[in-house]
């Protein structure tokens, strides 16, 4: 069959060039038009009850994460000079296309009884009118009393105070985003500048921003840097700047498919979408590698261009097509994982996999037919001597040192055993984020002073309409008893709920004081109702802690990024409570919001990427039975690429490199790219038998055969991943350097223990004597 395809492929170059320029050229104006994504990534599926009460809460009371915050913290939160740019801030903030609401101690609001009309009007603190610092500390008292907003806006225990800043739904999910908020860092930075007051910033607008600004960035990044790497690599194996620029081109071209196909999809950038250019290129310079190195050798052999080009089509096209095939299946299994997150990345990753070593097989040899011949200086990397030299070594120890392989290998596995027992399974919401990025600094910051700002709510079913008021009221004094109860998790921060709102308005009934702050007797909340009534201005504020019907209502709190294990622990503790207070059978009551979401995706994919290794597994085996119908080879074949693993995974219990979503793609990337280094083996090793060669000859020829252009391909790997060492996001910096020590080592073992496990399989099936 290969035979065939080679006739295809160097017969019809002119049509194979063209249909490959005019589909670049296609694929080229689709990439033009690829886009980042600006949504919160959706890792569970849309089945999940989790997810389902999420997407349920969002329905009913909008996004969860649409607050950019801005705090800061000084002995003098109220200096007359301050305080005047702090009000200039938000009205600049104000005017800013996309901004909802803003809420700082520069526009608050107070409510005033009417008994005359019977209701409660929304005054705002005019800040305009305060002209001298004595006015100010007048309005600095006032502020104290008004307690709605301690621990919202203003911390008087540790001087601290923020800005609340909320986006509009339809530009907080938009590449509008990105404008936005930088105009705000700016406004916010010339305030900075102007007081001497150093300003943080959080909140998920300006995590989720700041984080695809990151992306895009390291993407282009990467992209420069893999180009350098392996063009450089590539020149100093070949010493030939033509065949050096005909690996990279090709691979390029890879490159703008796989950005069309995002496109075409309806895909966009996403933190795992915008590493497959680079990936892309490093994976794929080896299939260069092995069609260049065989048609050199062919060369060397008769000198006959098409017949060498012949010979390499025909030579390595089946095992470049399976390695493919196992690299593919590396990426293709995400798809199982129903997260859209990892399926589009697994998609991508997959189909261009493919693309690309297509594209390899139609450019290269057509190429490579209308250049001229390589020189001798050009062959003479076929003949290193340190590689000849250490695959003697290598044979040697094959043939005559099988025992000691073993246990070295024994020894290793039960290093790594350990190993695996000290690693820890926890997420961060920013844990990707070094300890000195200002990301991560800056939520620091507001944990220490507000209990931080990743939305967590808690949303109240009463099951029937007008249920929050029924019953004398009954929910509400429940809500306040969860509130209490919440009071003793630090990881919390003040509630916002239909009870604070009450409280704030029996606080202006009983004409201001601060004592009042509480939530009133049942005589008392009657008659606070009646100014309520008649469109109050005040009742409007009601809307965002309660549904139409008064059926349902929120509790929302802010809370730190204290891990998915605490998460989990904090949710085991309070779900209890909440059942404890809120009987099952007459409410419903959902925990919800950002943070329980992270958690569960957290779960969800470690659980899902252990499966999608497992299925990785399965369908490499049966891509080598496409190589031997043996069941024992089958099974010991996939040691060597099992093995890297296994020690990758001590290594990360050792380094104290956490599991987590980020780093767990490193097993079923790098076992279906170490199974490559298998495939070429394997099909080397078959073609050597059917050569009528014996089995230590056929090991022998193997080692030699395939040895130079796996050590090749390794340290383009090696090096091509260790790219992604240099990543702001620590999971990314892990993955790169995981992926680079696991291809090294299963280069080894696919030299090394792949021979011996198939000498030993023919020495006890009786086929070799030694």
């Amino acid at each position: 069959m290969w035979n065939s395809i080679a006739k295809l492929v160097i017969q019809y170059r002119i049509l194979w060039i063209g249909i490959i320029i005019s589909s670049t050229a296609f694929m080229g104006y689709q990439a033009s038009k690829i886009e980042l994504s600006y949504e919160i990534a959706r890792i569970l599926p849309a089945y999940d009850p989790i997810e389902k009460e999420y997407q349920d809460f969002r329905k009913r009371f909008g996004e969860d994460g649409s607050i950019m915050v801005i705090g800061w913290q000084s002995p003098k939160l109220f200096e007359i000079e301050k305080y005047k740019n702090l009000v200039k801030l938000i009205e600049d903030i104000k005017r800013l296309e996309g901004i909802k609401n803003i809420i700082s101690v520069a526009n608050l609001y107070e409510l005033r009884r009417n008994d005359a009309l019977k209701k409660f009007e929304v005054v705002p603190i005019d800040s305009k009118a305060i002209h001298t610092q004595v006015q100010l500390d007048s309005l600095e008292q006032k502020i104290a009393n008004l307690k709605f907003y301690e621990g919202m806006v203003i911390n008087h225990e540790n001087n601290s105070s923020l800005i609340a800043i909320t986006f509009n739904d339809k530009f907080l999910n938009s590449a509008k985003r990105i404008g936005i908020v930088n105009q705000i860092k700016k406004l916010a930075t010339d305030f900075s500048v102007k007081n001497q007051t150093e300003l943080h910033f959080s909140g998920m607008p300006f995590i989720r921003t700041a984080t695809m600004l990151k992306v895009s960035k390291e993407m282009k990044l990467f992209m420069g840097l893999a180009i350098l790497m392996t063009g450089l690599i590539l020149w100093f194996f070949f010493r030939s700047v033509r065949f050096t620029l005909l690996s990279i081109f090709v691979v390029l071209i890879g490159v703008i498919f796989s950005l069309g196909t995002l496109q075409l999809l309806g895909y966009k950038i996403t933190i795992l979408t915008g590493l497959i250019p680079p990936l892309l290129i490093v994976i794929g310079v080896p299939n260069a590698i092995f069609l260049i190195n065989k048609y050199q050798a062919e060369l060397i052999q008769h000198g006959n261009k098409e017949l060498a080009l012949q010979n390499m089509i025909t030579g390595i096209g089946l095992s470049t097509f399976l390695a493919n095939v196992t690299t593919a299946i590396g990426f293709g299994v995400f798809y199982f994982t129903n997260s859209s997150l990892l399926v589009e990345f697994g998609v991508i990753a997959a189909l261009n996999v493919m693309i690309t070593y297509l594209l390899c097989i139609l450019l290269i040899p057509n190429m490579l037919f209308y250049m001229g011949l390589p020189k001798a200086r050009h062959l003479k990397h076929l003949e290193v001597k340190w590689i000849n030299s250490f695959l003697s070594k290598i044979n040697y120890l094959v043939h005559n040192q099988r025992n000691a392989i073993y246990a070295v290998v024994l020894v290793v596995v039960l290093i790594s055993a350990y190993g695996i027992t000290k690693i820890q399974v926890i997420g961060y919401v920013v844990d990707d984020l070094p300890k000195n990025d200002p990301i991560y600094s800056d939520l620091r910051f507001f944990e220490k002073n507000f209990n931080g700002v990743l939305p967590f709510e808690i949303m109240i079913d009463t099951k029937k309409p007008n249920g929050i008021f029924a019953n004398q009221a009954q929910t509400l004094y429940k809500i306040k008893a969860l509130q209490n109860k919440m009071r003793a998790y630090k990881e919390f921060s003040r509630p916002l709920s239909i009870v604070e709102a009450t409280r704030f308005l029996y606080q202006s009934y009983r004409g201001g004081d601060g004592k009042y702050y509480v939530l009133p007797n049942v005589l008392e909340l009657s008659k606070l109702t009646e100014y309520l009534q008649n469109g109050s201005a005040s009742s409007k504020q009601f809307k965002a802690f309660l549904s139409e019907d008064k059926r349902i209502t929120r509790i929302s709190f802010q809370m730190a990024d204290v891990g998915s294990v605490r998460i989990k622990e904090l949710m085991d503790e309070i779900r209890p409570q909440v059942d404890e207070i809120f009987d099952p059978k007459e409410y419903k009551v959902s925990l919800t919001g950002h943070s329980l979401v992270f958690l569960k995706s957290n779960d969800y994919l470690l659980s899902n990427l252990y499966e999608s290794l497992l299925i990785a597994i399965g369908l490499i085996a049966v891509v080598g039975m496409v190589l031997f119908r043996s069941i024992p080879v089958i099974i010991l074949s996939k040691l060597p690429c099992l093995i890297p693993l296994a020690l990758t995974a001590g290594l990360m219990g050792f380094w104290d490199i956490h599991f987590k979503p980020s780093t767990i793609l490193v097993f079923s990337i790098t076992f279906g790219i170490a199974s490559d280094g298998t495939v070429y083996f394997l099909t080397r090793y078959r073609q050597e038998l059917q050569n009528g060669n014996s089995i230590s000859q056929a090991i022998t020829k193997s080692i030699f055969g395939t040895g130079l252009s796996m050590v090749y391909t390794a340290i383009i790997l090696f090096c091509g991943f260790s790219i992604f060492a240099v990543s702001s996001f620590g999971g990314t910096a892990a993955m790169g350097v995981m992926v680079s020590i696991t291809l090294l080592v299963a280069m080894v073992t696919n030299l090394v223990l792949l021979p011996s496990l198939l000498m030993t399989i023919a020495k006890y099936q009786g086929k070799i004597t030694v």
